[in-house]
């Protein structure tokens, strides 16, 4: 028997063009960061299997805002309210969109760097690739950001259905020995919003960070 989908339920708490908008609060997050065209929104949504809980922008770069969105509690103990959380899921501004002014992908970068750099509720981050074009340049930044905080990361190598399988292994063994070879720790899983592909790993790692308890780890 499956086991309950723990992130059922997460809705959509506000969204922010500032730090200093965030939550005041001790409770855990897990960020979603990656290019603006990797998918983060399609990840999202299938990880809490709400078609429409991150809004999927036909035109990449379209997301400004920091986006948190609310896991409820499995039980809600006494004194609990019904809306109660046990933690959130943040969809970070994507990065390293090109048809957008200068001056916006800065204020992106201050506002993305700023948040995995200085946000003490974060635990992990899910960074996102595509599959066909990993570790660009920005990618190894944010592994670094990361990195410096010793904060678990975990990489989802997306559209994995555009590759045929013996491609698509390939490029998950090319991203892993390079990971290795920087001496990073990051681990690395393939992924596809469309087949659902990887789908229950990338759960169980989203809810190991935040504590939440029987999400079994499957192979990624």
């Amino acid at each position: 028997m499956q086991a309950p989908n723990p992130f059922a339920g997460t809705r959509f708490l506000l969204s922010a063009a500032q730090l200093t908008q965030l939550p005041a609060d001790t409770l855990p997050e897990v960020a979603f960061v990656g290019r603006s065209n990797a998918g983060k929104s399609s990840a999202l949504n299938l990880i809490c299997a709400h078609k429409q809980l991150a809004r999927v922008s036909k035109t990449p770069g379209r997301t400004q805002l920091i986006n948190l969105f609310g896991v409820p509690l499995e039980r809600a103990a006494a004194g609990d309210t019904p809306d109660a959380i046990a933690g959130r899921l943040v969809d970070l501004p994507g990065y390293g969109f090109a048809d957008v002014p200068q001056a916006v992908r800065r204020n992106w970068g201050l506002l993305v760097g700023g948040y995995v750099e200085k946000r003490a509720n974060l635990r992990g981050l899910i960074v996102l690739m595509d599959i066909r074009h990993p570790l660009t340049d920005l990618d190894w930044q944010m592994l670094r950001w990361s990195g410096a905080r010793n904060l678990p990361c975990h990489v989802l190598l997306t559209k994995d259905d555009k590759l045929g399988h013996g491609a698509a292994q390939a490029a998950l063994l090319g991203v892993r020995a390079q990971l290795r070879e920087a001496g990073s720790a990051v681990t690395v899983q393939r992924f596809s919003a469309h087949t659902r592909a990887g789908a229950d790993h990338a759960r169980a790692v989203v809810a190991g960070w935040l504590g939440l308890a029987g999400v079994p780890a499957s192979a990624g």
